[in-house]
């Protein structure tokens, strides 16, 4: 003799690909559940809970970690409703540890006009979930990339504008330096000086964030940096903050080891501050396939979403009241110098509460070649020029102040406004032309044009680029085409007397 048909009605409902439990109206109490409800679950049907309930036995929560409220219960909303009605922020922690995220349906059963029974019907929808969160992040990643891609020009901009009113006011301040014999006058130029120095440095860390800054190409040990940040910030940092290091025993990447120690510094600090008061910094490296990791983890309050998509905005900060609140450079700073060194950063939260800052380089070999030659740190002690030397920007203040510096230095100077002014400049004198200062950035012909003008034209003199930009994709082709070096906006007498015993020495003047 075959099944009955109840034994097939409950062979099939036990396959279905959703669970399904049934419960009697209004008390809530068990009726049915399939096999597949107890798979999703991780548990079989209790017949000993009710409405009001229901959570704490079966393990259900919302999105937010939060029993789930009983008076929103998929039973007590289709009772309530009279109708069908769909649920799905519920997520079942198992007790396997395994966390479940399902849609509920819930569908009453009338007898007459009264509801004698309600169906739920769970759908584990954690693929889904999955699916939509990792869509999210990446939206989010774009957001943000495209934010300070944005952001990255604008800074870039401000920091060029501003180093070309530096330029002007560093340079006359030297030039009237140089010639001023007035002690306390002399003392203000140097107050003058210094301001223009800081102002300078500002700027320079717009710079970073804008990822401007071009590194040098040398290998750099990132466990060592890690390591030897992590002990000088042990002397400094509150005592009641521990600092724990795990770092492979190297970790090579490509890069300028001063900027490294910035990121790390800069990430160190930032944790530092969003703990106010105990607390313990983990500082990471490993190597992951290509790549080189650097986290940083902190156990503070940790950010949300919206945080995490401005954190490294400049001058944006989450610290309003923080006594460690600083320039709010620090983090745009750390995202400029990543993105030039060909990495990344993610931000995530920490298990127990905190945040993790995880950054990726491209791995290196050891020994990487094409370093990039250390800068004299003394200016030549004097200088004494002759002949002509042509100056090419098209801010008048700027080649006005560069004109006081190289008169002051002996040189005949002539100013062009352009590549164009400068060709006919040329034209007209030649080779006693003996020196150029060419700025990169100008609207009719830009630096790299111009010098490859004025070479194709006969000139020999050596030629100097200047701009209020750092060294990055706008200079370096113009030292490809033959430039003899860079100097950056603002510039002084020393900074220039530097470049010009170097390139172009007095003997030969």
């Amino acid at each position: 003799m075959g099944p009955s048909n109840e034994e097939i009605i409950h062979g099939l409902a036990d396959n279905l690909p959703f669970g399904v439990w049934v419960a009697r109206a209004p008390g809530g109490e068990f009726v049915y559940a399939n096999a597949t409800f107890a798979e999703i679950m991780g548990m079989t049907a209790r017949g000993d809970v009710a409405v009001g309930e229901y959570a704490e036995p079966y393990g259900i929560y919302d999105r937010r970690g939060r029993l789930y409220p009983e008076d929103r219960m998929p039973f007590v909303q289709a009772l309530k409703a009279g109708r069908e009605v769909v649920v799905d922020d519920i997520v079942i922690h198992r007790h396997d540890g395994r966390k479940v995220y399902i849609r509920a349906t819930a569908r009453p059963v009338f007898n007459g006009k009264a509801i004698s029974h309600v169906v739920v019907a769970f759908i584990d929808i954690s693929r889904e979930v999955a699916a939509e969160a990792a869509r999210r992040e990446t939206e989010s990643r774009l957001r943000v990339g495209q934010r300070m891609e944005s952001l990255g020009n604008l800074a870039g901009g401000i920091a060029h504008d501003f180093n070309n009113l530096l330029a002007v006011v560093k340079a006359l301040a030297s030039a009237l330096h140089a010639t001023e014999t007035d002690p306390d006058r002399r003392s203000d130029l140097e107050t003058i000086d210094e301001a223009t120095r800081r102002a300078a440095d500002l700027t320079r860390s717009l710079l970073r964030f804008a990822g401007g800054q071009t590194p040098g190409a040398r290998s750099v040990d990132l466990s060592l940096v890690v390591r030897r940040t992590a002990w000088l910030l042990e002397r400094s940092l509150d005592r009641r903050i521990t600092i724990t290091v795990d770092t492979a025993p190297t970790a090579w990447v490509s890069g300028d080891e001063t900027q490294m120690e910035q990121v790390v510094m800069n990430l160190t600090l930032n944790a530092r501050d969003a703990m106010e008061g105990d607390g313990e910094i983990v500082l990471l490296t490993y190597e992951d396939g290509d790549e080189v990791v650097l986290e940083v983890a902190d156990t503070g309050p940790g950010l949300d979403e919206a945080l995490r998509e401005r954190i490294f905005e400049p001058y944006f900060t989450s610290k309003q009241k923080s006594s460690n609140r600083g320039t709010g450079l620090g983090l745009s700073i750390v995202h400029g110098i990543v993105t030039s060194h060909g990495g990344r950063i993610e931000v995530k939260g920490r298990p127990g509460g905190g945040s993790r800052f995880i950054v990726f380089f491209p791995a290196a070999h050891v020994g990487g070649s094409g370093e990039t030659p250390v800068p004299k740190d003394a200016a030549a002690p004097d200088y004494q020029g002759t002949g002509i030397a042509l100056i090419v920007d098209d801010e008048t203040p700027v080649r006005r102040a560069a004109e006081r510096l190289l008169t002051g230095l002996g040189f005949e100077v002539l100013a062009a406004a352009g590549g164009r002014e400068a060709l006919r400049l040329f034209a007209r004198h030649g080779r006693s032309i003996r020196f150029v200062l060419l700025d990169v950035t100008m609207p009719d012909m830009d630096g790299k044009e111009t010098l490859i003008a004025l070479r194709a034209a006969g000139l020999e003199a050596p030629v100097v680029i200047t701009t209020g930009y750092s060294l990055g994709t706008r200079a370096l082709p113009l030292l490809d085409a033959g430039a003899k070096a860079f100097l950056p906006k603002p510039f002084g007498r020393a900074e220039l007397v530097e470049v010009l015993a170097e390139h172009l020495p007095m003997a030969e003047a």
